[in-house]
């Protein structure tokens, strides 16, 4: 598992369609994901620290896991699968010693994660499958094949370009002039 975190959430200026992207916390790959603008919402409300007159559904959630007594330990993108992300929220019970995994969207996942401050992991197959690198020069997506910092390419199969060429078009046409800059 690879610990990510939340680097920006974005809007295509084609579609109008969501897309968080998570960075890898110690290295320079990306993982965009496809959310809905509720849960593009959610997650943004609690990363600006804007306070809601009464709580969303995610805090409605954090609150029922915790009165049940269990914690959110951390959450997981484990799956791609027909370019559907999947991922599972870690649950601790019985005062930590046990663990439950539960089933979830990832955009639901990372609305929990923001919400309880825990870390947030990535399958190394779903990065092998959907990450993205990033010319450090325009900030633009490098294509397979294009070469990396030191020296190295980056090297997909046939197959790996098929099933990722949607997200290589999506990733395209956002904004990224100001993607490096982080919001305090």
């Amino acid at each position: 598992m690879i610990e990510m975190v939340i680097d920006s959430i974005r809007v295509s200026l084609m579609n109008y369609q969501r897309v968080v992207i998570l960075k890898e916390k110690e290295a320079e790959r990306y993982l965009p994901i496809w959310i809905g603008p509720n849960e593009a919402d959610a997650i943004a409300v609690k990363l600006q620290n804007v306070q809601v007159p009464r709580p969303l559904t995610h805090d409605l959630l954090q609150s029922v896991i915790d009165i049940m007594g269990a914690s959110i330990d951390s959450i997981i993108i484990c799956d791609l699968k027909s370019d559907t992300f999947y991922a599972k929220i870690i649950l601790g019970v019985n005062g930590g010693q046990q663990t439950m995994e539960v089933d979830s969207r990832p955009s639901d996942a990372l609305a929990l994660a923001v919400r309880a401050q825990v870390p947030i992991y990535a399958d190394e197959a779903v990065l092998d499958k959907a990450s993205i690198l990033l010319d450090k020069e325009t900030g633009k997506p490098l294509s397979p094949g294009e070469e990396l910092a030191g020296g190295k390419e980056r090297k997909l199969t046939d197959e790996d370009k098929k099933r990722m060429s949607a997200f290589y078009d999506f990733i395209n046409t956002l904004d990224m002039d100001d993607f490096d800059k982080r919001k305090s």
